[in-house]
């Protein structure tokens, strides 16, 4: 289908390598080539340049590049309006990180179903560079995510921010932590980002897990050390399982709303992320 060519087309205009998009891709570099050549043939203009140095968009791919962003959004969007929702008239469908996946997810379905009744949601969790994939390619509507990715297509709002505690079962003392006994979170690039200046010794840690609740498990099947989500740290620490290490600051960690640009000004989405606004910085009495 010419969407497969679509799609070719724009991957290339990010990688300008063939064999990298073939990789991307899951084709072969000759598929990819015969993509792009038939797409040139119909358009009857030259896309890429193409040379030793590399490949390079001509004038006529640059101009041709938004249109076929438009036409690849176009089409995701026609196919998820004939997907099957039910009784309800429109479907959104949501990334959402898997660290929050249980951060009050039962009241923000509650509220996004109240505030767009006529509603089907799919909500999956995902990590963001996957979800700015998604978003890009019309998969997805709607993102809560920690690392945006900068894409011409993509709008990113803060909404809030949620704070990491480092917990022990071996010691008080951010002195006395070892790499050895360490478990090291990789959360997303900001967060390692300021782990890394907080606490250069501990980055050589033979162990690194990416989700919060692994890292749980794996203290209290271990023991040792690492930051935790605040909540899971309260939990733990208040069951006795662990406890805090005091002179450890917690870490921030920004917390984004994603969509298509395309999306950007339209009343429902907009009602979304005031939602989720309200679901990270609550009114107070809600806290």
């Amino acid at each position: 289908m010419l969407i497969d060519h679509i799609e070719t087309f724009l991957d290339l205009c990010e990688t300008r390598n063939f064999n990298r998009t073939a990789d991307r891709l899951g084709l072969t570099q000759s598929t990819v080539s015969a993509r792009i050549s038939a797409l040139e043939k119909t358009l009857e203009a030259r896309l890429f340049n193409r040379s030793r140095s590399g490949t390079e968009l001509t004038t006529e791919g640059l101009r041709f590049e938004p249109h076929a962003r438009a036409m690849r959004h176009g089409w995701a969007e026609a196919r998820n309006a004939t997907r099957f929702a039910g009784t309800r008239v429109v479907s959104i469908r949501i990334g959402i990180q898997h660290d929050l996946i249980d951060r009050r997810i039962s009241d923000l379905i509650a509220n996004f179903r109240a505030a767009l009744p006529d509603t089907a949601f799919f909500f999956e969790a995902d990590y963001s560079n996957q979800m700015c994939s998604d978003l890009i390619s019309g998969a997805a509507d709607l993102a809560i995510l920690f690392s945006p990715r900068q894409h011409p297509d993509l709008h990113y709002e803060t909404i809030g921010e949620i704070a990491y505690r480092m917990v022990t079962t071996e010691t008080d003392q951010l002195v006395e932590v070892t790499p050895e006994r360490y478990i090291l979170a990789n959360f997303s690039p900001a967060f390692a980002h300021a782990h890394a200046a907080l606490h250069p010794g501990l980055a050589e840690a033979p162990l690194s897990i990416g989700q919060n609740a692994a890292i749980a498990g794996m203290l209290l099947s271990l023991g040792g050390t690492a930051y935790v989500l605040k909540q899971a740290a309260d939990e733990l620490v208040s069951e006795g399982k662990c406890r805090f290490v005091p002179d450890a600051p917690p870490i921030s960690q920004t917390v984004y709303a994603a969509i298509n640009m395309r999306n950007r000004h339209r009343n429902a989405f907009r009602r979304l992320i005031r939602i989720l606004r309200d679901s990270f910085f609550p009114a107070p009495g809600r806290r």
